[in-house]
Formats: structure tokens, C-alpha cells, sequence
């Protein structure tokens, strides 16, 4: 099997898209000092936790990409 890690480093990028995007919010929310449904925070952590969870994912693409190189 080739390219073992390539959906999981396309699935990595889209969250690491969508942590950035939920951190602007809660930026956002945060400068113009709006009220929205998650706040501040809850938009901010959210941007954060996606990301992290898109790293994750991206280290497995990466070992699992490393791992089928080696076997071949």
C-alpha cells in the first residue's frame, strides 16, 4: 500500500484550517467584545483543541507514511 499517510494529512490540514478559523472567532469575539453563543473562550479553546487533534493526526500520517516506506 502506498501513501499510507496521505488521508490522514489531508484530514489534518482541514482541522488545523478549522482550529484557525474557531481561534479568529474567538478573537474576534474577543476585540469587539460581543456576546456569542460559545464566548470568548469557548470559541478559542475549541480553535485550539482542533488543532491539536489535526497535529495528532498529522504525526500518525507521518509514522504511518514512515512505516510503509520502510516495508517497502
Amino acid at each position: 500500500m502506498r501513501h499510507a499517510g496521505n488521508k490522514r494529512r489531508m484530514i489534518a490540514r482541514i482541522g488545523a484550517a478549522m482550529g484557525f478559523v474557531c481561534g479568529s472567532i474567538g478573537l474576534l469575539a474577543g476585540l469587539t467584545d460581543h456576546n456569542w453563543k460559545l464566548g470568548t473562550f469557548g470559541w478559542f479553546e475549541g480553535g485550539i483543541l482542533i488543532t491539536l487533534i489535526g497535529l495528532f493526526v498529522l504525526l500518525d500520517g507521518m509514522f504511518a507514511f514512515q512505516k510503509d516506506r520502510m516495508a517497502a
